[in-house]
């Protein structure tokens, strides 16, 4: 089954206290939290539900992720993550995503990170279906 040419989907997040250091900034792994709730939500419209996974016990695994800190969040801001398809290989595939502060669209993050499809417990990598 061909994916749509463009595919994309968005999250929000609010910054709590648990995604900050002391001096109220985001930490950098609470932004790979928030894209890796974007990304599953984006690896759904592929076709790979929580529940399929679970069900095949075949899952995307992140094996690169590239990352660059614009700008900080603060505490109590809203963020909006976009992530979208960007690239298929036979085995690999790419998705990328920006990080927005929603009150003036500024540019946080942007991040790329490239999957393989993994068959478990095997730990198997398999061909993309696509």
């Amino acid at each position: 089954m061909p994916l749509p040419a463009d595919l994309r989907h968005s999250t929000r997040e609010e910054v709590m206290f648990f995604d900050t250091d002391i001096g109220g900034v985001v930490h950098n792994l609470a932004y790979l939290r928030m894209i890796e709730t974007c990304r599953t939500k984006l690896a759904g419209l592929m076709g790979m539900d929580l529940r399929g996974m679970a069900d095949t016990k075949l899952y995307p695994v992140v094996v690169r992720t590239e990352i660059d800190y614009r700008r900080p969040a603060t505490l109590g801001d809203a963020l909006l993550i976009h992530g979208r398809l960007d690239e298929v290989q036979r085995a690999r595939f790419w998705c990328a995503f920006e990080v927005r502060r929603e009150s003036d669209d500024a540019l946080l993050i942007t991040c790329r990170q490239c999957l393989a499809l993994v068959q478990m417990p095997e730990g198997k990598p398999v061909r993309l279906p696509w």
